[in-house]
């Protein structure tokens, strides 16, 4: 069956002119005439997609190619020799389509991001040898003392007695990691953090703020649970991904290059995570004899302090009601 002439233009592939031309299709053939004479098996075409705005393009098998100009006169061709747009093709035509495709691709994104990531770190965390994750917390205290923190103010005995007094604990658990308690005076209020170097960093403010030392190495011990537990080692895992993507997506890398030093100073643990670090301080706690009302009544004295404005630790360790009576159900 003959076809409708439909006229294009035609390219060879080896140079740059145009030749005018028509197409025609019998018995299974596409028929070019014009400046060019020439057929090819309906087989061996290549037809574009289509597009808003776009011609649409025959490619042949040796790289020559048909440009259409009337693209109405096209499609019914195509219609009449039975070709059909790929399942992909059409979706993208149908706005239905394109809003299906958006909310699987968000749906994707999301659930990525809060179950598939979160997994991933985990994993990757826990088979990071230790020695690796110390050089990954390397060089953050140096940052993290030029943007917010200054030489401690403490007398030096008295850093000493908190620090015996903390190494004198029995962790909860084997294998604990090795720590190393460094004192801080803090330009953003009373905070304390555990780095994947093994350094916990514990500022003037939070301690002038407790004064209990009970309370204090409960705070310590919070704060080795999330060593011990490779919390920060998987958050920066989890932001390293994400701005690993941003810059293959958006080719940002600073994200990447500022990262961990801004994690480990805003780092907002999970409620998984915290639970975690509560539950590791209880049981050190309680193992060594003191009374965990001392670590709730470090959060109480904490939210306090604050007033009006949340500290800083509270900020980065969010203490509620609940999480205070869940530390005093454990006692």
């Amino acid at each position: 069956m003959d076809t409708p002439a439909v006229t294009g233009r035609y390219f060879d592939g080896k140079t740059s002119r145009l030749h005018r031309v028509t197409l025609t299709v019998t018995d299974g053939m596409a028929h070019l005439a014009g400046d060019v004479e020439r057929s090819a098996p309906l087989a061996s075409l290549r037809v574009s997609e289509r597009a808003r705005h776009a011609a649409r393009k025959v490619s042949f098998d040796d790289g020559a190619w048909l440009e259409v100009d009337d693209r109405a006169a096209f499609a019914q061709l195509l219609a009449t020799t039975g070709h059909r747009d790929t399942g992909v093709v059409r979706a993208q035509q149908s706005w239905r389509g394109v809003l299906v495709a958006l909310g699987v691709t968000v749906g994707v994104v999301v659930a990525s991001y809060v179950y598939v990531l979160p997994a991933a770190a985990v994993w990757v965390a826990n088979a990071l040898p230790v020695k690796v994750e110390r050089q990954m917390g390397q060089g953050v205290l140096e940052i993290l003392d030029k943007r917010a923190l200054g030489p401690s103010k403490l007398p030096a005995a008295r850093q000493e007695q908190l620090r015996r007094q903390f190494a004198a604990l029995v962790a909860p658990e084997p294998d604990a990691p090795t720590w190393k308690l460094v004192f801080r005076s803090s330009r953003i209020g009373p905070n304390a953090l555990a780095l994947p170097s093994g350094d916990i960093v514990m500022t003037d403010e939070l301690v002038n703020v407790l004064k209990d030392d009970q309370a204090v190495m409960g705070v310590l011990a919070h704060e080795l649970g999330h060593l011990h537990r490779r919390h920060l080692t998987r958050r920066l895992v989890q932001s390293s991904a994400v701005a690993a993507a941003t810059w293959v997506i958006f080719g940002d890398i600073s994200a990447m290059l500022t990262a961990l030093p801004t994690v480990a100073l805003d780092m907002k643990y999970s409620r998984d995570a915290e639970s975690e670090a509560d539950d590791y301080a209880v049981a050190m706690l309680r193992r060594n004899g003191i009374d965990p009302e001392h670590m709730a009544q470090a959060f109480v004295k904490l939210g306090e302090a604050s007033g009006d404005r949340m500290s800083t630790y509270l900020s980065s360790h969010p203490a509620t009601g609940e999480r205070i009576a869940r530390i005093r159900a454990a006692r």
